[in-house]
């Protein structure tokens, strides 16, 4: 049997001309399951990622029930303008030529201009909680008039702290006949919203969030803290003229910072967060989309959303807690077929976080060195000596004495050191004592000083010799 196409569906004309000018032949797994449903009114809760094709999964419903009117027939919510910009693009381009009155409402651009748009009659809303909620209680949106609803990357509504908002815009919206909300994840707060806002939905579940990226390399390099900026450096000398990266960091402040530190360094970059205004954030991704900028730090606002096909390089300057998240961050790269690589800066304490994030989504993300230097190239930073990077998952770092057995046992050399370096009993780990030579595990905040403490003690006439086990 042969897969269903587009055409089987007896699309409307407009809808049909656009997406056979587009190219599209075959509906993408998550666009199979949701638009004959949605097509008939049923509300949907969808389990897709970026990429999946989830925009026309619902977008093409949308248009199909809205008419050429200028009366708000339909409402789509996302975290980001960056989004709401891309979502309603894609939309607008999928109507063809029907007519419909599409309208991007967000943050950060002339309010005024946006309420007279408004007010001169639209069909369709894309956009973020926060303005159309302050479009609506100026009465340039009636929320209790639409009829469809749908919530855009719900996960990162909740991540984002705008679900409280998210619940205002539902409640205000009496009339609602369908509900349509997708998620790439569903934390409890998610699934009790999903349960919340809709009645008797169908759901559906893109085969595609398996992750697959066939040509990406991923990398991760062993590296404190304090030799981030080394490992960095030999990347960035590693680019070609063509090649784009984004980095990504866990915190605003960390944005700013690392920027400032590019800068610095006589790096060219520009950074992203969501502490921004709207408006400098999108002159910011136009100019990395037009390739007038090479280097973007960002947070993970950037993460969802953001489709810029000439990306190359991803880095994790700092690993993400959850593991979705590193699935998000290095599918910015790769795009479109093309090649790429991701790279990810882990301590010794996050170790057990990589195998997680690998193990959970079936990676390969192997341990190695820092990228030579190339020829001619120079450091960025010099390279440093950090406990983080021979430390293990529990900040462990193993200090080898010169003491075999016969001379001490466990319990009296660990009581030794407490007393000697004035440290806490759950400072020192496993004790090992060989034939010649012992080893001692001391918490890397600690290793520094108890070495030199031990340098300058002798254990019973015995000079230790305290070193650094890597």
């Amino acid at each position: 049997m042969s897969p269903p196409k587009f055409n089987d569906w007896g699309l409307e004309g407009h809808i049909a001309d656009a997406i056979d000018s587009m190219g599209w032949d075959e509906p993408t797994e998550i666009q199979l399951e949701a638009i004959p449903v949605a097509r008939a009114g049923t509300d949907i809760v969808g389990q897709a990622r970026t990429g999946s094709g989830k925009t026309a999964a619902f977008g093409i419903p949308i248009i199909e029930s809205c008419k050429p009117s200028g009366k708000t027939q339909a409402l789509v919510l996302c975290p980001t303008r960056e989004l709401a910009v891309q979502v309603a693009e894609e939309i607008g381009a999928l109507q063809g030529n029907k007519g419909l009155t599409i309208e991007t409402v967000y943050g950060g651009t002339d309010i005024d201009k946006q309420a007279k748009l408004l007010d001169r009659g639209v069909d369709l809303i894309v956009g973020t909680p926060g303005r159309v909620i302050d479009m609506s209680k100026r009465g340039h949106i009636h929320l209790s008039e639409i009829g469809i609803f749908c919530l855009d990357e719900a996960d990162r509504m909740l991540d984002m702290g705008f679900f409280p908002d998210v619940l205002w815009v539902v409640e205000k919206m009496t009339n609602r006949r369908q509900t349509m909300l997708f998620s790439a994840t569903f934390p409890q707060e998610v699934l009790d919203a999903s349960i919340e806002f809709t009645k008797d939905p169908f759901h559906v579940m893109s085969e595609d969030l398996e992750v697959e990226v066939p040509e990406i390399d991923q990398f991760a390099i062993k590296v404190g803290r304090l030799n981030k900026m080394w490992a960095l450096g030999r990347i960035i000398s590693n680019m070609g003229g063509e090649d784009q990266m984004l980095i990504f960091t866990n915190t605003k402040r960390m944005v700013d910072m690392l920027y400032e530190r590019l800068e610095r360094h006589g790096v060219k970059s520009s950074s992203l967060h969501g502490d921004m205004p709207q408006n400098r954030r999108e002159r910011i991704l136009e100019r990395f989309r037009d390739k007038k900028s090479r280097i973007m730090v960002a947070t993970d606002v950037a993460a969802r959303g953001l489709d810029v096909d000439g990306i190359t390089h991803v880095v994790n300057y700092d690993l993400p807690d959850e593991t979705e998240v590193y699935v998000h961050r290095i599918g910015r790269t790769g795009r479109m077929g093309r090649s790429g690589q991701s790279w990810s800066f882990v301590g010794g304490t996050e170790m057990g976080l990589l195998d997680k994030i690998a193990n959970t989504w079936g990676m390969s993300i192997p341990v190695v060195d820092a990228p030579e230097l190339p020829e001619g190239g120079k450091e960025m930073a010099k390279l440093k000596d950090d406990w983080d990077e021979i430390s293990d998952s529990f900040g462990m770092v193993k200090v080898k004495l010169s003491l075999g057995k016969g001379k001490a046992s466990k319990l009296t050399l660990a009581d030794w050191i407490q007393k000697e370096a004035r440290i806490p009993e759950v400072a020192i780990g496993e004790i090992n004592i060989g034939e010649s030579e012992s080893t001692v595990e001391v918490h890397m905040k600690k290793a520094s000083y108890v070495i030199d403490v031990l340098k300058s003690r002798e254990f019973n006439g015995i000079s230790l010799q305290p070193s650094i086990l890597n």
